[in-house]
Protein backbone atom coordinates (compact mmCIF):
# COMPACT_ATOMS: atom_id res chain seq x y z
CA UNK A 1 0.00 0.00 0.00
CA UNK A 2 1.43 3.37 -1.02
CA UNK A 3 2.04 6.13 1.47
CA UNK A 4 -0.71 8.37 0.02
CA UNK A 5 -3.24 5.57 0.59
CA UNK A 6 -1.98 5.07 4.12
CA UNK A 7 -2.48 8.77 4.80
CA UNK A 8 -5.81 9.01 2.99
CA UNK A 9 -7.91 8.68 6.19
CA UNK A 10 -6.01 11.58 7.78
CA UNK A 11 -6.46 13.65 4.63
CA UNK A 12 -10.21 12.91 4.68
CA UNK A 13 -10.44 14.05 8.31
CA UNK A 14 -8.54 17.21 7.44
CA UNK A 15 -10.98 18.02 4.63
CA UNK A 16 -13.99 17.56 6.94
CA UNK A 17 -12.58 19.12 10.10
CA UNK A 18 -15.64 21.13 11.17
CA UNK A 19 -17.98 18.13 10.81
CA UNK A 20 -15.60 15.80 12.65
CA UNK A 21 -15.17 18.29 15.49
CA UNK A 22 -18.92 18.93 15.64
CA UNK A 23 -19.56 15.22 16.19
CA UNK A 24 -16.45 14.44 18.20
CA UNK A 25 -16.91 17.02 20.94
CA UNK A 26 -19.66 14.88 22.48
CA UNK A 27 -17.59 11.69 22.67
CA UNK A 28 -16.10 12.64 26.02
CA UNK A 29 -19.55 13.25 27.50
CA UNK A 30 -21.00 10.04 26.07
CA UNK A 31 -18.02 7.85 27.01
CA UNK A 32 -16.77 8.86 30.49
CA UNK A 33 -14.33 5.88 30.78
CA UNK A 34 -12.63 7.03 27.57
CA UNK A 35 -12.36 10.57 28.94
CA UNK A 36 -10.78 9.23 32.13
CA UNK A 37 -8.37 7.11 30.10
CA UNK A 38 -7.23 10.06 28.00
CA UNK A 39 -7.14 12.65 30.83
CA UNK A 40 -3.39 12.13 31.52
CA UNK A 41 -2.75 13.02 27.86
CA UNK A 42 -4.29 16.49 28.22
CA UNK A 43 -1.02 18.43 28.74
CA UNK A 44 0.59 16.46 25.90
CA UNK A 45 -2.37 17.21 23.61
CA UNK A 46 -2.06 20.94 24.39
CA UNK A 47 1.67 20.79 23.64
CA UNK A 48 1.14 18.88 20.36
CA UNK A 49 -1.60 21.24 19.19
CA UNK A 50 0.64 24.24 19.72
CA UNK A 51 3.62 22.48 18.15
CA UNK A 52 1.64 21.32 15.11
CA UNK A 53 0.39 24.83 14.45
CA UNK A 54 3.85 26.37 14.82
CA UNK A 55 5.23 23.61 12.60
CA UNK A 56 3.08 24.72 9.67
CA UNK A 57 3.51 28.47 9.87
CA UNK A 58 3.44 30.28 6.56
CA UNK A 59 6.16 32.82 7.25
CA UNK A 60 5.30 34.80 4.11
CA UNK A 61 1.73 35.38 5.26
CA UNK A 62 2.93 36.07 8.79
CA UNK A 63 5.41 38.62 7.47
CA UNK A 64 2.61 40.48 5.68
CA UNK A 65 0.59 40.72 8.87
CA UNK A 66 3.60 41.74 10.95
CA UNK A 67 4.07 44.71 8.65
CA UNK A 68 1.08 46.15 10.52
CA UNK A 69 2.64 46.43 14.00
CA UNK A 70 0.04 48.97 15.12
CA UNK A 71 -2.80 46.57 14.37
CA UNK A 72 -1.02 43.68 16.07
CA UNK A 73 -0.39 45.80 19.18
CA UNK A 74 -4.08 46.74 19.19
CA UNK A 75 -5.12 43.10 18.86
CA UNK A 76 -2.77 42.03 21.65
CA UNK A 77 -4.25 44.66 23.95
CA UNK A 78 -7.79 43.69 22.97
CA UNK A 79 -7.32 39.95 23.37
CA UNK A 80 -5.09 39.90 26.45
CA UNK A 81 -6.05 42.95 28.50
CA UNK A 82 -9.26 44.67 27.42
CA UNK A 83 -11.54 41.62 27.17
CA UNK A 84 -10.73 40.21 30.65
CA UNK A 85 -11.14 43.68 32.17
CA UNK A 86 -14.46 44.16 30.36
CA UNK A 87 -15.65 40.73 31.48
CA UNK A 88 -14.73 41.60 35.08
CA UNK A 89 -16.79 44.80 34.87
CA UNK A 90 -19.74 43.01 33.28
CA UNK A 91 -19.75 40.34 35.98
CA UNK A 92 -19.46 42.70 38.98
CA UNK A 93 -23.24 43.27 39.42
CA UNK A 94 -24.17 39.67 38.60
CA UNK A 95 -24.69 37.15 41.44
CA UNK A 96 -22.65 34.40 39.80
CA UNK A 97 -20.78 31.71 41.74
CA UNK A 98 -17.15 32.71 42.33
CA UNK A 99 -15.79 29.77 40.35
CA UNK A 100 -17.87 30.56 37.29
CA UNK A 101 -16.96 34.26 37.42
CA UNK A 102 -13.26 33.43 37.70
CA UNK A 103 -13.53 30.97 34.80
CA UNK A 104 -15.18 33.56 32.55
CA UNK A 105 -12.45 36.11 33.29
CA UNK A 106 -9.73 33.50 32.73
CA UNK A 107 -11.32 32.52 29.42
CA UNK A 108 -11.04 36.12 28.27
CA UNK A 109 -7.45 36.38 29.52
CA UNK A 110 -6.39 33.23 27.66
CA UNK A 111 -4.91 33.76 24.19
CA UNK A 112 -6.96 32.94 21.11
CA UNK A 113 -6.63 29.36 19.97
CA UNK A 114 -4.00 29.30 17.23
CA UNK A 115 -6.23 26.68 15.63
CA UNK A 116 -8.57 29.58 14.83
CA UNK A 117 -6.39 29.99 11.74
CA UNK A 118 -7.55 26.60 10.45
CA UNK A 119 -11.16 27.40 11.34
CA UNK A 120 -10.87 30.77 9.59
CA UNK A 121 -9.55 29.11 6.44
CA UNK A 122 -12.37 26.55 6.50
CA UNK A 123 -14.89 29.40 6.78
CA UNK A 124 -13.29 31.40 3.98
CA UNK A 125 -11.85 34.03 6.30
CA UNK A 126 -8.28 35.28 6.84
CA UNK A 127 -6.25 32.46 8.31
CA UNK A 128 -3.00 34.43 8.41
CA UNK A 129 -4.56 37.24 10.44
CA UNK A 130 -6.06 34.76 12.90
CA UNK A 131 -2.75 32.92 13.15
CA UNK A 132 -0.63 36.00 13.84
CA UNK A 133 -3.14 37.40 16.35
CA UNK A 134 -3.19 34.08 18.20
CA UNK A 135 0.57 33.59 17.97
CA UNK A 136 1.43 37.05 19.33
CA UNK A 137 -1.04 36.64 22.20
CA UNK A 138 0.18 33.11 22.97
CA UNK A 139 3.84 34.10 23.11
CA UNK A 140 2.92 37.05 25.35
CA UNK A 141 0.75 34.98 27.71
CA UNK A 142 3.45 34.13 30.29
CA UNK A 143 4.21 37.85 30.72
CA UNK A 144 0.66 39.25 30.68
CA UNK A 145 -1.82 36.71 32.03
CA UNK A 146 -0.30 35.84 35.44
CA UNK A 147 0.15 39.44 36.70
CA UNK A 148 -3.20 40.49 35.20
CA UNK A 149 -5.24 37.70 36.77
CA UNK A 150 -3.34 37.08 40.01
CA UNK A 151 -2.33 40.64 40.91
CA UNK A 152 -4.62 43.12 39.16
CA UNK A 153 -7.83 41.07 39.18
CA UNK A 154 -6.90 39.17 42.37
CA UNK A 155 -8.13 35.76 41.20
CA UNK A 156 -7.40 32.87 43.55
CA UNK A 157 -5.97 30.03 41.46
CA UNK A 158 -3.90 28.14 44.00
CA UNK A 159 -0.63 29.00 42.29
CA UNK A 160 1.92 31.78 42.69
CA UNK A 161 2.58 34.44 40.08
CA UNK A 162 6.06 33.16 39.25
CA UNK A 163 5.04 29.52 39.19
CA UNK A 164 2.26 30.19 36.70
CA UNK A 165 4.56 32.33 34.55
CA UNK A 166 7.18 29.58 34.62
CA UNK A 167 4.76 26.82 33.66
CA UNK A 168 3.32 28.80 30.76
CA UNK A 169 6.78 29.81 29.57
CA UNK A 170 8.03 26.20 29.72
CA UNK A 171 5.04 24.83 27.79
CA UNK A 172 5.32 27.44 25.04
CA UNK A 173 9.12 27.20 24.84
CA UNK A 174 9.02 23.42 24.41
CA UNK A 175 6.42 23.74 21.63
CA UNK A 176 8.50 26.35 19.79
CA UNK A 177 11.67 24.25 20.11
CA UNK A 178 9.96 21.09 18.86
CA UNK A 179 8.49 22.93 15.88
CA UNK A 180 11.85 24.41 14.88
CA UNK A 181 13.62 21.05 15.17
CA UNK A 182 11.00 19.15 13.18
CA UNK A 183 10.89 21.80 10.44
CA UNK A 184 14.66 21.55 10.05
CA UNK A 185 14.70 17.75 10.02
CA UNK A 186 11.71 17.20 7.72
CA UNK A 187 12.05 20.22 5.47
CA UNK A 188 9.51 22.70 4.12
CA UNK A 189 8.84 20.86 0.86
CA UNK A 190 8.00 17.56 2.56
CA UNK A 191 5.80 19.29 5.12
CA UNK A 192 3.97 21.04 2.28
CA UNK A 193 3.34 17.72 0.53
CA UNK A 194 1.86 16.33 3.75
CA UNK A 195 -0.41 19.34 4.33
CA UNK A 196 -3.76 17.53 4.28
CA UNK A 197 -2.70 14.54 6.38
CA UNK A 198 -1.17 16.96 8.90
CA UNK A 199 -4.50 18.78 9.01
CA UNK A 200 -6.18 15.47 9.80
CA UNK A 201 -3.62 14.66 12.49
CA UNK A 202 -4.22 18.10 14.01
CA UNK A 203 -7.96 17.41 14.13
CA UNK A 204 -7.36 14.03 15.78
CA UNK A 205 -5.24 15.67 18.49
CA UNK A 206 -7.99 18.23 18.98
CA UNK A 207 -10.40 15.32 19.48
CA UNK A 208 -8.11 13.74 22.08
CA UNK A 209 -8.02 17.08 23.88
CA UNK A 210 -11.80 17.47 23.67
CA UNK A 211 -12.39 13.99 25.07
CA UNK A 212 -9.74 14.26 27.79
CA UNK A 213 -10.96 17.60 29.10
CA UNK A 214 -14.41 16.05 29.68
CA UNK A 215 -13.09 13.71 32.37
CA UNK A 216 -15.48 13.87 35.34
CA UNK A 217 -17.87 16.24 33.56
CA UNK A 218 -20.55 13.61 32.87
CA UNK A 219 -20.66 12.59 36.54
CA UNK A 220 -20.88 16.25 37.55
CA UNK A 221 -23.69 16.89 35.07
CA UNK A 222 -25.67 13.90 36.41
CA UNK A 223 -25.04 14.80 40.06
CA UNK A 224 -25.75 18.53 39.70
CA UNK A 225 -27.61 19.27 36.44
CA UNK A 226 -28.62 22.77 37.53
CA UNK A 227 -24.99 23.84 37.95
CA UNK A 228 -23.97 22.21 34.70
CA UNK A 229 -26.82 23.95 32.88
CA UNK A 230 -25.75 27.34 34.26
CA UNK A 231 -22.11 26.70 33.29
CA UNK A 232 -22.89 25.55 29.75
CA UNK A 233 -25.38 28.39 29.33
CA UNK A 234 -22.68 30.86 30.36
CA UNK A 235 -20.32 29.31 27.80
CA UNK A 236 -22.91 29.53 25.03
CA UNK A 237 -23.54 33.17 25.90
CA UNK A 238 -19.92 34.21 26.37
CA UNK A 239 -18.49 32.80 23.14
CA UNK A 240 -20.94 34.36 20.64
CA UNK A 241 -21.14 37.62 22.61
CA UNK A 242 -17.36 37.94 22.55
CA UNK A 243 -17.38 37.14 18.84
CA UNK A 244 -20.03 39.78 18.27
CA UNK A 245 -18.01 42.35 20.23
CA UNK A 246 -14.91 41.55 18.20
CA UNK A 247 -16.78 41.78 14.90
CA UNK A 248 -18.36 45.13 15.78
CA UNK A 249 -15.11 46.61 17.06
CA UNK A 250 -13.17 45.72 13.92
CA UNK A 251 -15.99 46.05 11.37
CA UNK A 252 -14.27 49.03 9.75
CA UNK A 253 -11.44 46.75 8.69
CA UNK A 254 -13.83 44.95 6.34
CA UNK A 255 -16.20 42.05 6.83
CA UNK A 256 -13.68 39.29 6.22
CA UNK A 257 -11.14 40.64 8.70
CA UNK A 258 -13.79 41.59 11.24
CA UNK A 259 -15.30 38.10 11.21
CA UNK A 260 -11.81 36.62 11.48
CA UNK A 261 -11.14 38.70 14.59
CA UNK A 262 -14.56 37.68 15.91
CA UNK A 263 -13.31 34.07 15.82
CA UNK A 264 -10.14 34.95 17.71
CA UNK A 265 -12.05 36.98 20.29
CA UNK A 266 -14.54 34.24 21.17
CA UNK A 267 -12.39 31.12 20.91
CA UNK A 268 -9.71 31.06 23.61
CA UNK A 269 -7.04 28.52 24.50
CA UNK A 270 -8.32 27.47 27.91
CA UNK A 271 -6.47 24.19 27.51
CA UNK A 272 -3.19 26.08 27.75
CA UNK A 273 -4.25 27.44 31.13
CA UNK A 274 -5.58 24.09 32.32
CA UNK A 275 -2.25 22.47 31.46
CA UNK A 276 -0.37 25.16 33.42
CA UNK A 277 -2.66 25.42 36.45
CA UNK A 278 -2.20 23.04 39.41
CA UNK A 279 -4.18 19.79 39.52
CA UNK A 280 -6.12 21.09 42.52
CA UNK A 281 -7.50 24.14 40.72
CA UNK A 282 -11.11 25.04 41.60
CA UNK A 283 -13.24 22.25 40.03
CA UNK A 284 -15.78 24.88 38.98
CA UNK A 285 -13.12 26.49 36.77
CA UNK A 286 -12.18 23.12 35.29
CA UNK A 287 -15.86 22.34 34.68
CA UNK A 288 -16.38 25.59 32.77
CA UNK A 289 -13.23 25.10 30.71
CA UNK A 290 -14.55 21.68 29.69
CA UNK A 291 -18.11 22.77 28.87
CA UNK A 292 -16.83 25.85 27.04
CA UNK A 293 -15.30 23.51 24.45
CA UNK A 294 -18.79 22.66 23.19
CA UNK A 295 -19.57 26.03 21.60
CA UNK A 296 -15.94 26.29 20.42
CA UNK A 297 -16.22 23.01 18.51
CA UNK A 298 -19.85 23.35 17.41
CA UNK A 299 -20.23 27.01 16.45
CA UNK A 300 -17.98 26.93 13.33
CA UNK A 301 -20.34 24.45 11.68
CA UNK A 302 -23.39 26.47 12.74
CA UNK A 303 -22.12 29.89 11.62
CA UNK A 304 -20.76 28.75 8.25
CA UNK A 305 -23.99 29.69 6.37
CA UNK A 306 -24.01 33.14 8.03
CA UNK A 307 -20.37 33.74 7.15
CA UNK A 308 -21.07 32.77 3.54
CA UNK A 309 -23.90 35.31 3.42
CA UNK A 310 -21.80 38.09 4.95
CA UNK A 311 -18.71 37.26 2.89
CA UNK A 312 -19.92 36.05 -0.53
CA UNK A 313 -17.84 33.54 -2.43
CA UNK A 314 -17.10 36.19 -5.07
CA UNK A 315 -15.55 38.50 -2.50
CA UNK A 316 -11.80 38.45 -3.15
CA UNK A 317 -9.86 36.66 -0.44
CA UNK A 318 -6.41 37.70 0.67
CA UNK A 319 -3.45 36.08 -1.03
CA UNK A 320 -2.67 33.34 1.43
CA UNK A 321 -2.67 29.60 1.43
CA UNK A 322 -4.43 27.43 3.93
CA UNK A 323 -4.98 30.16 6.50
CA UNK A 324 -1.48 30.22 7.87
CA UNK A 325 -0.66 26.63 7.02
CA UNK A 326 2.04 25.71 4.55
CA UNK A 327 1.08 26.20 0.90
CA UNK A 328 -0.71 23.32 -0.79
CA UNK A 329 1.47 21.93 -3.56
Amino acid sequence: MSIPRLLAPLAFIGRHATTVLFLGVFIGLAAPPLATLLRPLLPLAVLLLLTATLLRLDWGAIGQELRRPGLQALLLGWHSVVTPLLMTLVLLPLPLPAGLAAALVLMCAAPPIIGAAALAALLGLEGALALVAGLVATLSTPLILPPLTLELLDLELGVSLWTLMGRLLLLISVAVTLAVVVRRLVGRQRLAALARPLDGLFVLVMLVFAVAIMDGVTDRVIADPATALLWVGAAWLANPLLQTAGALLFWRLGRRRALTLALTTGNRNMGLLLAALPAGVDPDIALFFALAQIPMYVLPALVRPLVRRLVPAGDPAPAESGGGALPRR
